[in-house]
């Protein structure tokens, strides 16, 4: 009878601290999408600060286009968090695709501004915030994925619900982007 009990209260104990481990791993898991999430918001701001950089310079070519633009940017920016969604970042990145694309209209109609260095230096910067972003977006997307793997995989899949933890959803590449047009 007392060698029974001591089986199950170590049975017990055994599965407490199988779920009490899962349950730390799971956590970590979490914490990498949150943390690749919040960087691709550091990203996305960057690139938002060199896109105003570029509006500020095409102002005296196109003024109008500009301030249009520029408020345009402040009416649909909104700021990317460890809680925002995939969803989030896409219509971000839409927002800055549309800003590229207008930029580029009035660089096509002003090409003394394309040949400016400062315009040339700052959409440099845009192009090197945009790798980051990539950069960033696959580090989310590996992070999602090790998560779910896990998720979905018995025995965990029997527990992680109970945790707390669900299935995360995966950025995915926006079709339009491939359709960018160049902005040297």
């Amino acid at each position: 009878m007392l060698t029974t009990f001591i089986v199950i209260i170590a049975i017990v104990a055994v599965i407490v601290l199988w779920i009490i481990s899962t349950q730390r791993k799971l956590v970590v898991l979490d914490e990498n999408i949150s943390n690749a999430m919040s960087q691709i918001g550091v990203q996305l701001s960057s690139r938002f600060d060199a896109l105003t950089a570029l509006l500020d310079l095409t102002k005296g070519y196109a003024r109008h286009e500009s301030e249009t633009l520029i408020e345009t940017i402040k009416s649909r920016r909104s700021v990317i968090t460890a809680k925002s969604t995939p969803d989030d970042v896409l219509r971000q990145e839409g927002v800055i695709s549309e800003a590229l694309g207008r930029i580029a209209m009035v660089t096509e109609q002003y090409p003394e501004l394309k040949a400016n260095q400062t315009y040339i230096k700052t959409m440099d910067a845009v192009q090197t915030f945009e790798n980051m972003v990539r950069t960033s977006r696959l580090i989310y997307n590996d992070s999602v994925t090790k998560l779910n793997r896990e998720i979905r995989m018995f025995p965990v899949s029997m527990f992680s619900g109970m945790l707390g933890f669900h299935q995360r959803d995966y950025l995915e590449e926006q079709a339009a982007k491939a359709d960018m047009p160049s902005m040297k």
